[in-house]
């Protein structure tokens, strides 16, 4: 595959052209183009995947309440109607917004009746899931259920089955659950969520996006902990953190094909490995990323957001030039 240009660009559709398409219809005010993507896209990983980047978009506008008025019958309007509802309360919980309540209890509303109308659909629960944050004493039931194994902590663990048995291994459905655990706050709840992520991997088959989750909680560790380059590298070098890096490569990167691949996934990867001084994997998951780049994990590396990309730049030039043979080895 020939190198993609010097600078590379975030764009939330990455290399998934139907989805841009479907998101350029959607900024116009118009809906049909999001139908028939949804109405082509035949597994539910990828439906998990595109539907997330559309609310995103489709949040700050009426767009899905349209398509719903149109075709009030419709079960992925319903659906979508969900995501746009969780995006909403999210965000308001973020800004502290008066009315989290409410959005929240809206797009509460809104995922239980999108999981009546789409029984078979993993969204709706992955949307409960995503809403449990937001109750971080843990005040709902739901909430508070007994974890699968004694060492993990209650949480909202029968909205992860349900997700579960409509998309076994669902890459966002443990994301969710991985944010919750973060929301709970206190000392100690970085190790249950490392200790929950280590489960999820252990638990996945070969190729499963579940084998990068360790790598997500080790980035949150060093973002609330330190945030400074030296402490970063330090992290990654050390061998637990480099057994876990390794294991993603083997377990999911060599597993999978480009298009199956998030590319979220594939910077922490990336990032991982570069910073564990192993550069010539790092230039492999770099060719797969190609012009595309996620802030998160690199953004973390800096006080200045707008750099983050340059240390993007800066790490996959490092990790070729290794690769190559032209720069110095580890």
């Amino acid at each position: 595959m020939a190198r993609e240009g010097a600078r590379p660009s975030y764009d939330p559709a990455g290399p998934d052209r139907p989805l841009r398409g479907a998101l350029q219809d959607l900024r116009t005010g118009r809906w049909m183009a999001m139908r028939t993507l949804l109405a082509e896209t035949g597994q539910w990983w990828l439906w998990t995947q595109r539907t997330q980047v559309l609310a995103a978009a489709a949040a700050g506008t009426d767009v899905v309440r349209a398509w719903l008025a149109e075709e009030p019958d419709s079960a992925h309007a319903a659906v979508m109607q969900a995501r746009v509802g969780v995006e909403r309360a999210l965000r308001a919980q973020r800004e502290r917004h008066l009315r989290t309540h409410e959005l929240w209890i809206e797009a509460w509303d809104a995922a239980q009746s999108a999981s009546r109308v789409a029984p078979q659909n993993p969204v709706p629960w992955v949307c409960l899931l995503a809403l449990a944050q937001l109750d971080p004493e843990q005040r709902w039931e739901e909430h508070r259920a007994a974890a699968p194994e004694p060492l993990l902590p209650p949480g909202p663990w029968g909205l992860l089955a349900e997700a579960g048995k409509r998309d076994p291994y669902n890459r966002e459905a443990h994301h969710r659950m991985l944010q919750f655990l973060y929301a709970r706050g206190g000392t100690g709840r970085l190790a249950e969520a490392a200790g929950y992520a280590q489960w999820a991997a252990d638990r996945a088959p070969a190729g499963s996006a579940l084998h990068v989750l360790p790598l997500y909680v080790r980035v949150e560790r060093y973002r609330r902990d330190s945030g400074h380059d030296a402490a970063l590298d330090l992290h990654w070098v050390a061998e637990d953190a480099a057994r876990e890096t390794r294991h993603a490569l083997h377990a999911w990167f060599e597993h999978t094909h480009r298009a199956e691949r998030s590319l979220l996934d594939l910077n922490h990867l990336a990032h991982a490995l570069w910073g564990s001084h192993r550069f010539a994997d790092a230039a492999r998951v770099f060719e797969a990323i190609g012009p595309y780049f996620t802030p998160p994990p690199w953004m973390y590396r800096t006080s200045d957001r707008d750099r983050a990309v340059e240390i993007f730049v800066q790490a996959r030039e490092r990790s070729r030039a290794a690769s190559d043979g032209s720069g110095p080895h580890p």
